[in-house]
């Protein structure tokens, strides 16, 4: 018994060592860029910005290949914040001052959870044949939802305002 513990012990120790030196050796040196951009973009991977991911899409932001305004989701913020860390230009005019978010008509939900499935933040709350609910802190607005659902009971609607995200608007010039 002791002969075995021993011997599995040893293979273990030398198995480590040569995995720590593999991947010493053969490491991808990556842009550490890519890895702070990829941070601070929301990390949902709903695909709105047109890439599979949001590493693909930090690396194209880097790259100049796609423009900081493309994650819907992040919305006028992210898109400042990147373009101040990227050093960038930015035009903000093209982003929608509203936040859209899913809304449920329970009225005519059956609970196919087809909509629960297509969520890729999982901002949506229900079971097979229950009603469904949306939180409204998750959605990202990236439509899926919308689409996957048979009955046409879920919609798109503005943000509702809260003391979290009200802005004092701005005068009008005289």
């Amino acid at each position: 018994m002791i002969i075995a513990v021993a011997v599995l012990t040893l293979l273990g120790l030398a198995l480590g060592t040569l995995l720590g030196y593999a991947d010493r050796i053969f490491a991808v040196e990556e842009n550490p860029l890519v890895k702070e951009i990829e941070s601070m973009l929301p990390g949902t991977h709903c695909g709105q910005c047109g890439f599979p991911g949001c590493s693909g899409a930090a690396a194209a932001m880097v790259s100049g290949e796609a423009a900081v305004t493309c994650c819907p989701p992040g919305g006028r913020s992210l898109a400042r914040t990147l373009a101040e860390k990227l050093g960038v230009s930015v035009d903000l005019s093209d982003i929608g001052n509203e936040v859209m978010i899913a809304a449920i008509d329970e009225s005519l939900c059956t609970g196919c959870c087809r909509c629960y499935r297509v969520c890729p933040t999982d901002a949506i709350l229900g079971a097979n044949k229950q009603i469904h609910a949306v939180f409204a802190d998750a959605c990202t607005g990236c439509k899926k939802c919308v689409e996957a659902c048979p009955e046409d009971c879920i919609s798109m609607q503005p943000e509702r305002e809260t003391l979290d995200n009200w802005h004092w608007p701005k005068p009008a010039a005289a």
